[in-house]
């Protein structure tokens, strides 16, 4: 019989954020996922063994192309996905060098502001995660 832990899709992502070249202004990381069409924070499923942190910054490595700094752990998601549990881990992440390059998993990465990308994001339960951020920055 296998474990119920062995059945929930384990996940791990970060809401990637900088400071605006022009204006200085917060601005936060989408990326769209042509598989879904939809438009995310960068995330993806950890590794056997992997640590979640780790996973999270690999995962935003390989879709934004940019390394990052993490930052406060924010909530956990934990929703159904083709009928599994699933359950992602976010931690807010400031942006770090480096340049995005489309690619199968991804294909458009866009910079917003958090009222924007707020509007911009495909699932609902991903625009808590924008007020998380915040709040973590103490901006909100």
């Amino acid at each position: 019989m296998t474990p119920v832990n062995d059945l929930i899709v384990r996940a791990a992502g970060c809401v990637l954020w900088r400071r605006s070249p022009v204006d200085g202004e917060l601005e936060i990381c989408l990326v769209h996922r042509p598989k879904y069409d939809d438009w995310s924070h960068p995330k993806g499923k950890l590794k056997r063994g992997e640590d979640p942190l780790a996973g999270a910054l690999r995962e935003v490595a390989e879709e934004t192309g940019h390394s990052a700094e993490p930052g406060a752990q924010l909530p956990t998601m934990r929703y159904l996905a083709n009928g599994r549990p699933k359950e992602v881990r976010y931690w807010a992440a400031e942006a770090g060098p480096g340049a995005f390059a489309p690619n199968e998993e991804v294909d458009r990465l866009l910079w917003l502001s958090p009222t924007a990308a707020r509007v911009r994001l495909t699932q609902p339960r991903d625009r808590s995660l924008v007020d998380s951020l915040l709040q973590s920055l103490r901006l909100a």
